[in-house]
């Protein structure tokens, strides 16, 4: 499993500190990093929030993992990986301390959610012959969906959808080209991107979903070491600091969540 490693204190060209959280305690820091390290799982595959190689990441992930390390006074390992189920898997082995994923219930029994940090949203692609006029002409019977397995998505499409069929794969837009499906579901952003490539398809409005991107513990956590995380994330979030990194990183600023 690639990693890389930081020591405390750098910056990496990552956006300005904002210091006025309470400073976590010597036993707070054990709790959150328990072999001394501070051990984060980022997931590659989603591009809004991670970019670069296994070597090298960067992203507004990547940077808060950083500036948590920072404040803990720890050092960082990032461990990434190129889906949000091998992410969520390294919690559930218990081989990270720290995590990036969005809210969902499927995820409660592995980790302890803040806030969110980051709102996306979940959009389907389907050929121009097809007679779907908006996300909600989807769930039909005979209609097969390509969805990236254990994504966000995936795990709402398998709760909400009725009678479509999911058919999962490495990417919901690969799937979909591959075997010829009635609909590609994807992160808006990449397949915004995916599509204006392409003059053979186009994107359902409006979003099927609103993905709520967070920061997350191990499940079973103690109140005060998450509360420490959210109140964290919620003071980067007022400062601006989230906005910024997502910036740097290419995305809009725009994808920041809202401080409350």
């Amino acid at each position: 499993m690639p990693s890389s490693d930081v020591t405390p204190g750098s910056a990496h060209d990552g956006p300005t500190h904002a210091d006025s959280t309470t400073e976590p305690s010597p036993a707070l820091a054990a709790e959150l990093a328990p072999t001394g390290r501070l051990r984060a799982s980022i997931n590659l595959g989603n591009a809004v929030l991670a970019q670069g190689t296994p070597e090298e990441p960067a992203g507004i992930t990547v940077d808060l993992a950083r500036e948590i390390a920072r404040r803990l006074g720890l050092p960082l390992e990032l461990l990434t990986f190129g889906a949000a189920k091998d992410s969520l898997a390294a919690m559930q082995r218990g081989d990270a301390d720290l995590c990036f994923l969005a809210i969902d219930p499927a995820r409660a029994d592995t980790v302890a959610f803040t806030r969110p940090y980051v709102l996306i949203e979940g959009v389907y692609a389907v050929p121009l012959t097809s007679p779907a006029t908006s996300a909600a002409d989807v769930d039909r019977p005979g209609v097969r969906v390509g969805v990236k397995e254990g994504s966000a998505y995936d795990l709402h499409l398998t709760r909400e959808l009725e009678h479509a069929e999911l058919v999962r794969g490495a990417e919901g837009v690969d799937v979909f080209v591959e075997q010829g499906l009635e609909v590609g579901a994807g992160i808006r952003e990449p397949v915004t991107a995916w599509v204006g490539a392409r003059d053979d398809v186009r994107v359902l409005e409006p979003a099927f979903m609103q993905i709520r991107q967070a920061m997350g513990l191990p499940a079973g956590s103690s109140p005060e070491a998450l509360a420490w995380l959210d109140a964290t994330l919620a003071e980067l979030l007022g400062a601006g600091w989230v906005a910024e990194s997502l910036e740097r990183s290419g995305r809009s600023p725009s994808l920041a969540a809202t401080r409350g």
